[in-house]
């Protein structure tokens, strides 16, 4: 046998051999949250741990804002270059590549701020904070990062992840004026996409659509515990053009998959009916006009403003109407599986 012979038998064999144990070797989602989680949390000191740790059943895993206000968890600022770059390890875990970059440009913008309004001490890219809410591992646990304009929720339990919403972005400034940055858009695919669909409407798909001249001046969930349904609802995925809901499919992705693919897949197939997906617009329709629109489906919404600082301020949201913080899929956990009391 020749040598070249001998070296294509082995490739094959170690090929073959790969199929069969990468299944084992492949972690899910929520096994590598775990990992990173436990990660972070080893490298903190006890004093850091009592910051970022609660219970699972703790009302602060419900208390989540958008706003730069003081909040609960580690923040950033108070951890080591180490303990940063595991806190940046668990957040990546659960976010798609595109995600991870607009969460960290996000908080990048607070420096613009800082400079805007005159060393603002609240503006701060490092007003991050991290909070981990029960024990990573199989029993129910859950994750958070959140500050300024920046919300993102994860609720596990065992191989399942639960929940991912509420998922919150915003970007203030929405596009920057001036110096080095000039240009950046953090969120102008959730602009773009949603005018082009409008814009792509008929007439007399524009009068179902279009429910106001006059935008809100904020998202009407807010940071509401529980969302509800909205009304009026807009124009029905079942009154477009197939071309028009492939715009309305390419908006879904843009906020599903701010998570990892693996995740966004499935919440987006669960959601897939189009017919039954509405589309609703309020205010002008050009760049630089304050507007607002809203996607709902019978269990989810998104929602998206971009009205203050003169149309240059965007909050977009996703939120799921039966499941935010895992409560649907964790009453159906604690159905399947035997707990302690």
């Amino acid at each position: 046998m020749t040598h070249s012979k001998s070296v294509l038998r082995l490739c094959l064999f170690l090929l073959f051999f790969q199929t069969l144990i990468s299944p084992v070797l492949a972690e899910t989602p929520a096994h590598e949250m775990e990992y990173a989680a436990q990660n972070f949390l080893a490298a903190l000191t006890p004093d850091q741990k009592a910051k970022a740790v609660y219970e699972f059943k703790d009302d602060e895993r419900f208390d989540w804002h958008f706003i730069p206000k003081p909040r609960k968890g580690l923040p950033i600022k108070e951890m080591t270059p180490p303990q940063r770059l595991l806190a940046h390890a668990l957040l990546s875990s659960g976010l798609s590549q595109r995600g991870y970059l607009k969460a960290v440009t996000i908080m990048s913008l607070e420096q613009i701020l800082y400079d805007l309004e005159n060393k603002a001490p609240h503006r701060d890219a490092n007003l991050y904070f991290v909070t981990i809410f029960g024990n990573p591992g199989k029993a129910p646990w859950a994750w958070r990062v959140e500050g300024h304009h920046l919300s993102l929720n994860f609720a596990l339990a065992g191989d399942e992840v639960l929940a991912v919403t509420p998922s919150f972005l915003g970007s203030n400034p929405a596009q920057i004026q001036s110096g080095p940055r000039k240009g950046l858009r953090v969120l102008g695919g959730e602009e773009d996409l949603a005018r082009q669909l409008v814009k792509s409407l008929s007439a007399e798909q524009r009068q179902i659509a279009l429910i106001t001249n006059v935008a809100p001046r904020d998202i009407i969930t807010g940071a509401d515990r529980k969302a509800k349904p909205l009304e009026p609802l807009g124009i029905a995925g079942s009154h477009l053009t197939e071309p028009q809901r492939g715009i309305l499919t390419a908006l879904l992705r843009e906020y599903i998959f701010r998570c990892r693919p693996e995740i966004a897949e499935p919440n987006l197939n669960a959601i897939q009916n189009l017919g039954k997906i509405h589309f609703a617009w309020a205010g002008g329709i050009e760049p630089g006009e304050g507007h607002y629109y809203l996607v709902q489906g019978p269990t989810f919404l998104l929602e998206y403003d971009n009205t203050q600082n003169e149309a240059n301020h965007i909050h977009a949201v996703w939120r799921d109407l039966g499941n935010d913080f895992g409560e649907d899929l964790l009453r159906k956990h604690y159905d399947r599986v035997q707990h302690p009391k």
